[in-house]
């Protein structure tokens, strides 16, 4: 398939492989073979980190890379700009193998073509807000009065507007990974790569700081590369949801196709639990067509969540709705089939004592 303006890969990761040890190449092998994650280390003393990664990462998407502690996340991400280099593998970014680049065009992709926003925020203690939202543009080798516009422009955007000149240790939690955000977005770089950037954070602000992400993104539309190990911060932020066990590829897709047909014990454990009305769509469950139903009890938009068109029926279950899309009929949905999409999929018995573990 060719990729168009809508569906361009910005990165394509292909047969990507790491393995932590004193001779990763050997060890490889035997992971080729069929060696997994507990044998490698039990056999061979060697720690696999990720196997056999396939991932394209598409253009202007948040593409979410989520599993437990341990599945390989984190690591991951670390190869996109080559924090960590592959045992195997290469990594593309607009069809440019990383993985070859020398020090000095590798420096660049970092300052240029890649942000990053950490966990922990990251920024220097002894710099203002102001100075810590343009160091990108400062490693660049732009004076403080050059870049001072761009960066005020980007904390206000965030809504830190006057305490520009405030140090990291006078804000909070929330307020300093806006800081880490206003200077991701400095940098002008068209890939953000987030490692559970908001994982540190209180539920109700770490809410807030989700909003915004997918606030700023309707308007700027970044490629964004997102780490989380928990699946409804995934559900909600995820144009594409990678699920990562033991250093591999579970499931890959849109989050509606995953919950709806997960292909793995593991998924199937893994959503047991979600609350099915509030992440599902009506897209998700509504029967394509465009032939109006005889009688409809109203118009409902396709993205609009099951939770949404319960609270509008009131719970009746003889109601049917004409679902729009941009103007237009593309199918029907009836509470009865509504209904139905919320019974979840049954977990696995070892996925309900390992969740209760």
């Amino acid at each position: 398939m060719t990729d168009t303006p809508e569906n361009k890969t910005k990165i394509a990761i292909r047969d990507l492989y790491k393995i932590f040890g004193d001779y990763p190449e050997s060890a490889l092998a035997a992971v080729r073979e069929g060696t997994s994650k507990d044998e490698l280390l039990e056999k061979h003393g060697h720690v696999l980190g990720l196997n056999n990664i396939n991932v394209d990462v598409k253009e202007g998407e948040i593409t979410v890379m989520m599993g437990l502690s341990g599945s390989g996340k984190s690591t991951l991400i670390r190869h996109l700009n080559r924090l960590i280099d592959p045992t195997a593998g290469t990594v593309e970014l607009d069809g440019t193998n990383i993985v070859d680049l020398g020090e000095d065009e590798l420096r660049r992709v970092r300052r240029e073509e890649m942000s990053m926003v950490f966990q922990n925020f990251a920024l220097l203690p002894h710099r203002t807000v102001l100075e810590n939202a343009g160091m990108a543009l400062d490693v660049r080798g732009q004076k403080k009065d050059d870049f001072e516009a761009e960066a005020r422009k980007w904390l206000e955007r965030v809504g830190l507007q006057g305490v520009e000149d405030h140090f990291p240790h006078q804000l909070s939690g929330g307020m300093q990974q806006r800081v880490g955000i206003a200077r991701a977005l400095c940098s002008n770089a068209p890939v953000m790569l987030m490692d559970e950037a908001f994982s540190a954070l209180d539920p109700l602000i770490r809410t807030d700081m989700q909003d915004l992400l997918l606030e700023l993104q309707d308007e700027l539309r970044k490629t964004v590369v997102f780490i989380s190990h928990d699946l409804d911060e995934a559900l909600k932020l995820a144009d594409h949801l990678v699920i990562l066990k033991d250093g591999y590829v579970v499931q890959q897709g849109e989050p509606q196709e995953i919950l709806m047909t997960p292909n793995d014990p593991y998924i199937v454990d893994f959503i047991s639990d979600i609350n099915r009305a509030r992440v599902l769509r009506v897209r998700s469950v509504m029967t394509k067509t465009e032939e109006a139903p005889e009688e409809a009890a109203g118009e409902v938009d396709h993205d609009a969540t099951l939770e949404s068109l319960i609270s509008r029926s009131k719970g009746e279950t003889g109601l049917t709705y004409i679902v729009i899309r941009d103007g237009k009929q593309v199918g029907v949905i009836t509470m009865a089939e509504l209904f139905k999409a919320l019974v979840p999929i049954e977990a696995s018995e070892d996925g309900i004592r390992a969740n209760a573990a």
